[in-house]
């Protein structure tokens, strides 16, 4: 663009909403540091979103060391009123020197984990950060710290003040569902009901229009049992209980489908002829999603007022510090919650009506006011 009176040309102002993305570290001896400073390591990230990294500049600093990563730039801030835009900006949780010993699960590393956790979400629940992106815990450490949840989605459930979330795996070409989450194999089948399941397929349909902007969602559902149950000959939850559950959905306009046996719907085209699928249990889900969409998976937690997304893969304290770990599912989870979160945002806006209807409009029937 000219100016007239100089003669020289000027930079067009932009005029780009940068969100800001507040990142958790995860366990600190784990490859949580490392994949997110290789995620934030190219500048043109810079264009798309602000990064909020909650932890300590020394733990930064130490990786960036670490990976021989001299040229990755940041910011230090006490809190988030220091945030600026167009860096990548590390809020100091804590200032004390750490010893870190990676590639070990230990309570430390539990410890900050959580430390860290609660900083983000604190800030996160007073809009000082938009969306929210976790790095991997420890499980076993974190809950040696106090953390008394199986995992993030309970814990941001809680926090969030919602009876239960819904984990969502999200990939290009899947997106995969679960109905229960962390609970072991043997509880899996008491913990199922009709209403459970029911509310679920509800949730996940919600979640694919608001927060994907699909209009009309299809949604694949999974049996329990090898063959679906085989008609009852290989269990029974699929008659008693899953069956009833997608014909209720169905009756209230959801276009869901099934029960499915897991191994053929993956190993076949169906899994490209719907939208979502809604798996029983974790491994049944997430086996084949981690098989077709590792490398660039992402876990959101769905049905829940605020947007978090985590990179698909846990800790990885085998590989943790030797500069080994694939960054792309951490960055994908970062792109992913800018997406949703505007996507909600304009989910919002076009069912708002901003225009009042005058008294006359009032009186008319609904049909002639249609155009």
């Amino acid at each position: 663009m000219m100016d007239k009176e100089q003669g020289t040309t000027k930079e067009p102002v932009s005029t780009k909403e940068l969100y800001k993305v507040g990142i958790t570290l995860g366990d600190l001896n784990g490859i949580g540091p490392e994949v997110t400073i290789k995620a934030l390591k190219d500048n043109r990230i810079l264009s798309d979103f602000t990064p909020v990294i909650y932890g300590s500049a020394k733990i930064i600093s130490h990786y960036k060391k670490l990976l021989e990563l001299q040229d990755f730039q940041y910011t230090s801030c006490k809190d988030a009123s220091e945030i600026q835009s167009k860096k990548i900006n590390v809020i100091n949780v804590w200032d004390e020197d750490v010893e870190l010993q990676v590639g070990e699960s230990n309570a430390t590393g539990g410890s900050y984990a959580f430390k860290s956790l609660e900083a983000a979400t604190q800030d996160l629940s007073e809009g000082k950060i938009d969306v929210l992106v976790t790095s991997p815990f420890s499980k076993d450490a974190i809950q040696k710290a106090g953390f008394q949840f199986p995992g993030h989605t309970e814990y941001l459930a809680e926090m969030s003040g919602v009876p239960e979330a819904l984990m969502i795996l999200v990939s290009e070409r899947l997106k995969v569902a679960l109905v229960t989450t962390h609970i072991p194999i043997k509880e899996v089948s008491s913990a199922l009901n009709k209403e459970g399941i029911l509310s679920k397929i509800e949730k996940f349909e919600n979640s694919l229009k608001k927060d994907f902007g699909i209009v009309k969602p299809r949604i694949a559902v999974f049996g329990l049992n090898p063959h679906a149950g085989e008609n009852g000959k290989l269990g029974a939850e699929e008659q008693e209980i899953i069956s009833p559950a997608i014909q209720q959905a169905k009756n209230k306009g959801v276009l869901a489908f099934g029960p499915f046996p897991a191994d053929g719907f993956f190993g076949s085209d169906l899994k490209n002829q719907f939208d979502g699928i809604l798996a029983m249990y974790h491994d049944q889900g997430l086996t084949a999603f981690k098989a077709l969409a590792f490398d660039d998976g992402v876990n959101f937690t769905a049905d829940l007022p605020i947007v978090r997304t985590s990179p698909d893969h846990g800790t990885a304290f085998d590989i943790a510090g030797k500069n080994l770990a694939n960054e792309l599912s951490m960055r994908s989870a970062m792109y992913l919650a800018v997406e949703i979160f505007k996507n909600r945002k304009f989910s919002k806006q076009i069912h708002l009506n901003p225009l009042a209807f005058s008294k006359e409009e009032k009186g008319k029937k609904e049909s002639d006011r249609l155009i």
